[in-house]
């Protein structure tokens, strides 16, 4: 299981300051993407992304409404791959046909209230699925382990679909995340909010890659 750092910041000096913290020991990221409106919080924009100079493979996770208006504006701003919320569009298909015109790679994700059933006939358009394990918008949110039973279900049900958890992870359950069949696990709190963020991902990264 890969593990994926999370950027979630609304600062650009910030951003520009994890960017780097993060070159230094992996070499893709996800960066968080909050509108005040889908979620209560605010992150950097697109053009704060596009002003950063660096080589690190970028998944965008699209916290927001109307997510088709940002698809080009970050995939501009140098998004490799872009995920977007079911929850945040009542016209999912036109968000997927409007990735598909841009050439994205394009992924769905899915708040842990949710039913996986609801996304079944969308999961053939996409090329990955990712799981929210916490209630999106914020750093530090606990971990909802209810929806290690969706990733199960994704597993058995399509085991070639790229699948991803984000929110909440942690060096207690991360072990967990891995035996449910997911391919990348996103972290971010547990790695930026601790004391020496290379180190943290190192001994997160160990968990993750154990074979059980």
């Amino acid at each position: 299981m890969r593990l994926v750092p999370a950027i979630l910041t609304s600062s650009p000096q910030r951003l520009e300051e994890m960017l780097r913290q993060a070159g230094g020991f992996t070499d893709r990221v996800q960066i968080d993407i909050m509108d005040g409106r889908f979620v209560p919080s605010l992150s950097i924009t697109a053009q704060d992304l596009a002003r950063v100079k660096d080589r690190l493979w970028k998944e965008v996770h699209l916290m927001v409404q109307d997510p088709q208006e940002h698809l080009e504006p970050f995939l501009r701003a140098g998004g490799n791959r872009i995920v977007f919320h079911y929850e945040a569009t009542p016209t999912p298909e036109e968000v997927i046909a409007r990735g598909r015109a841009l050439g994205i790679s394009l992924g769905l994700a899915l708040n842990p209230a949710t039913p996986l059933e609801e996304v079944k006939p969308l999961l053939g358009l996409v090329d990955f699925l990712l799981l929210l394990s916490v209630d999106p918008g914020f750093y530090g949110s606990p971990f909802q382990p209810s929806v290690l039973e969706k990733a199960r279900e994704v597993r058995a049900w399509l085991p070639a679909l790229e699948l991803g958890m984000d929110g909440g992870l942690k060096a207690d359950n991360i072990g967990l995340v891995k035996k449910a069949g997911v391919d990348y696990a996103c972290v971010g709190s547990a790695i930026f909010q601790s004391p020496d963020p290379e180190k943290s991902f190192g001994a997160l990264r160990a968990l993750a890659q154990e074979v059980t």
